[in-house]
């Protein structure tokens, strides 16, 4: 894939259960090229293992409660967001909040503004789930992904903690408000 150079060619659309393989290899390499460094290989192996296979991609893409954005240039997947019901820890107050479970952006793609695109479609994905605030956990330890999500106005509300394999690690809680107007569609 050459760099993400022009925005107006990629295009975004929901993942379905055709998209399972491709999208099960793309966030395990997104995940593993983001926290290998600071994490035990056997820690991470498993971690990748129990969380990004096909049929665990399968099984969410499927889900009613998930929202699977895909972003794709030339029809190669660069970035993916999740956005789902769930739950969220206590330090979580908001009203009708809805998860952010994944946001990745392939390297390449980095700085490209691409990831700010991905991020009006994660509040299009909340609206459309009736959410009024999205919150996310992110690890203390990966300070672009908070400068990011601070950039686009998340603010930190506490902590939770973040199993890699037998690793507890803490992940900062942040929520923003989900725009009342209507985005467009992904």
């Amino acid at each position: 894939m050459d760099s993400v150079t022009q925005l107006a060619d990629v295009t975004m659309h929901l993942g379905s259960v055709a998209d399972a393989t491709e999208l099960a290899a793309f966030a395990a390499r997104s995940f593993k090229e983001t926290y290998s460094a600071d994490n035990h290989p056997d820690d991470m192996e498993a971690h990748l293992a129990a969380s990004f296979g096909p049929d665990q991609q399968a099984a969410e893409l499927a889900d009613p409660s998930v929202a699977t954005i895909l972003a794709r240039l030339n029809g190669e997947l660069v970035a993916y967001a999740q956005v789902r019901r769930n739950p969220p820890p206590d330090c979580v107050t908001h009203a009708a909040p809805v998860e952010l479970h994944r946001f990745y952006v392939d390297r390449r793609a980095h700085g490209t503004g691409l990831a700010s695109r991905l991020m009006q479609a994660v509040h299009q994905a909340a609206h459309e789930f009736q959410g009024r605030h999205i919150w996310l956990s992110v690890w203390e330890r990966n300070p672009r992904a908070i400068a990011f999500y601070t950039k686009e106005k998340f603010i930190d509300v506490g902590s939770t903690y973040y199993m890699v394999g037998p690793d507890k690690q803490v992940d900062r809680v942040l929520v923003a408000v989900v725009p009342a107007r209507d985005l467009g569609a992904p």
